[in-house]
């Protein structure tokens, strides 16, 4: 047996690589919420770290580990690849399947896992901006997925809505610029599993009968389409009419893209404008230098504009001193006042976005402004002790989950 690793955690040593996954006895393994797959997946804790293993064929491991390796470089939101295991044998020299181990993403879901009860049109709706914005986060950095679903991508909670991060990657390959072809074919694949997958959720009456498959599927091509013309459609503006460039670059910023820099050509009577949008996350880069927490996007949008009206209210100038102390006596109060045993039911920074909506609701309410401390006590006790735990769903007897969470 033989580990190839990007982290050192001897005790990945210590596991039984000698047995077949399928055939691991159940005081290695976590029960958690897994999605469909082809291959055996299981998860096992070790020194508090949940990992996700997947048995693949060894070539397939080794370039899925790379490729995973590669998105981790560009900060593009992935699972995360740890090691792969080979040369594995049984007791009795006969040859077992390669492992590919990745990090399971704290606070993730797959999508089967966020309908234990009927699939509403809402729902839906969010999933579907989440996915359409990560396969244009993508293509954008010359990635071709090879094999775009919902069963490939796992959600995180986003201050309201979902942010979705790629799973498998065992059929994508990553150039420095993807074709039209390319890009094509990936949202033809994307039609057709999204397709097929829906038809499954239908025929075990988990899908909302509002919901008619195909129409979904084409409403999806077409925000992706939406999205993808916005962030890369050349623009022409009139000579006088030179602030729609700003403009243009402010509607992708909140999109949540940045922009590294701007092409411009004159023409007939004004100028053609082309942003070079280098990658998504712009709120989340921003909350990230200010106050050193990392954020979905959305979840950064929020504590962002919840920053501004605090340094707006404390009369504060500079920037970096508001965002600290904004830190200090907004943020982590609320954090800390989270109970030990509801912790794992949200990360920190989705628990103070939803407290932040919990209390102006209670404001509207009450028609006034209850304050930060009665609409903490207020969330703790009437919504997140009736959340589930998120961070790691635990506590199901193992057989009784199917499919994997790495493919």
């Amino acid at each position: 047996m033989r580990i190839t690793s990007a982290v050192v955690d001897p005790a990945l040593l210590d596991l039984p690589w000698g047995i077949p996954l399928e055939e691991w006895p159940a005081d290695h393994l976590v029960a958690l919420p897994q999605g469909i797959s082809r291959h055996i997946v299981r998860f096992v804790k070790l020194n508090d770290v949940v990992y996700a293993l997947k048995e693949t064929r060894e070539r397939i491991a080794e370039k899925e580990y790379d490729l995973l390796r590669a998105l981790e470089r560009i900060d593009f939101p992935a699972v995360e690849a740890v090691a792969i295991v080979t040369d594995r044998e049984t007791p009795e020299g006969e040859a077992l399947e390669t492992v590919l181990i990745t990090r399971h993403l704290q606070f993730s879901l797959p999508y089967r896992a966020l309908f234990s009860h009927t699939l509403r049109p809402n729902t839906l709706n969010r999933l579907l901006d989440a996915l359409a914005a990560l396969i244009v986060r993508m293509h954008l950095t010359g990635f071709s997925w090879g094999d775009c679903s919902l069963s490939n991508t796992l959600f995180r909670r986003d201050a309201g809505a979902f942010a979705a991060y790629l799973v498998d990657a065992e059929t994508g390959n990553l150039y420095p610029r993807l074709s039209e072809g390319q890009r094509l074919e990936d949202i033809e694949i994307l039609r057709l599993n999204i397709f097929g997958e829906l038809l499954d959720l239908q025929a075990a009456e988990l899908l909302h009968e509002s919901i008619d498959p195909e129409q979904v599927v084409d409403d999806i091509v077409a925000r992706y389409e939406r999205l993808w013309h916005e962030v890369t459609y050349e623009q022409e503006v009139s000579r006088d009419a030179r602030h729609d460039i700003e403009g243009r670059i402010r509607r992708l910023n909140e999109l949540g893209f940045d922009v590294a820099e701007v092409a411009m050509s004159t023409v007939d009577g004004g100028y053609r404008i082309r942003p070079k949008v280098v990658d998504a996350g712009y709120h989340t880069r921003r909350l990230l230098r200010l106050t050193g927490l990392d954020a979905e996007e959305n979840q950064a949008r929020q504590l962002l504009n919840d920053l501004d009206t605090y340094r707006a209210e404390s009369l504060l100038t500079d920037e970096q001193q508001a965002a600290h102390r904004w830190l200090t006596e907004v943020f982590e109060p609320v954090v800390r006042a989270v109970p030990a045993d509801l912790r794992h039911k949200l990360e920190p920074q989705e628990i103070f976005t939803q407290i932040i909506q919990h209390k102006w609701l209670l404001s509207e309410r009450a028609g006034r402004d209850v304050g930060m401390a009665p609409a903490v006590q207020s969330y703790l006790t009437d919504v997140l002790t009736q959340k589930p735990d998120e961070q790691a769903v635990l506590g199901i007897e193992v057989g009784s989950l199917a499919g994997g969470g790495v493919a």
